[in-house]
């Protein structure tokens, strides 16, 4: 029984190591990012967005189904354009 916790202690440990630094590099930016960013929004970072959504309103809420079907739309006949002109 010894012998297989000595055959894989290195691959544990590497293990270890591994998501001791993944978590060191995800969590340490973010942590430094809150406590030492600007937090000063100016009159154009509170404007609406172009699609007249407002920047700081619940992530969760409903979106407009037209923007959807505007940019399908949009590349529907973007390609049917592409293929009105012969190729080489």
């Amino acid at each position: 029984m010894s012998d297989i916790a000595t055959e894989y202690l290195p691959i544990l440990i590497f293990l270890g190591i591994a998501i001791v630094f993944s978590l060191a590099f995800v969590a340490l930016p973010m942590i430094v990012s809150t406590l030492g960013g600007f937090q000063k929004p100016d009159p154009e970072k509170l404007s609406a967005y172009e699609c007249g959504f407002e920047p700081f309103e619940d992530s969760r809420g409903k979106f407009d189904v037209r923007f959807y079907l505007v940019s399908i739309l949009f590349i529907i006949f973007d390609l049917e354009v592409a293929f009105l002109f012969p190729g080489r």
